[in-house]
């Protein structure tokens, strides 16, 4: 799962579900893979078991990931398509407007945009 560097700015949870979502949207966790078990990943980084089972139980409350019985948790098919679906809705709704916001006001223009920085 690489390295995670925990911030105090959420719950623990929230930001290993965080860093699983963007290993999907990243093609690291493809679908139909397993996530690292609970165990491995509450040992490799220190955290208490129940803290790992309650961000893979809300991936899979929001259907991004499936138990098998037995076998662990599997990444759903349907996962990396309803991440990018979800993943543009709130960019474009809670930063997008920003961005946009701060373009306005320095003055930018499309093709500022577009031009690589060097070559300014």
């Amino acid at each position: 799962m690489s390295d995670i560097q925990w911030s105090d700015g959420a719950p623990i949870y929230r930001q290993l579900k965080d860093r699983v979502i963007a290993m999907m949207l990243d093609g690291i966790l493809k679908p139909g893979e397993a996530l690292p078990s609970v165990r491995q990943v509450a040992a490799e980084y220190q955290l208490n078991p129940i803290t790992v089972s309650r961000a893979y139980q809300e991936l899979a409350d929001e259907g991004l990931v499936e138990k098998r019985r037995g076998l662990g948790m599997f990444v759903t098919e349907e996962a990396s398509r309803q991440l990018r679906s979800s993943e543009r809705e709130r960019f474009l709704k809670e930063e997008w407007p920003a961005v946009a916001e701060r373009i306005q006001r320095l003055g930018l223009s499309v093709q500022d945009l577009l031009t690589p920085l060097g070559n300014h």
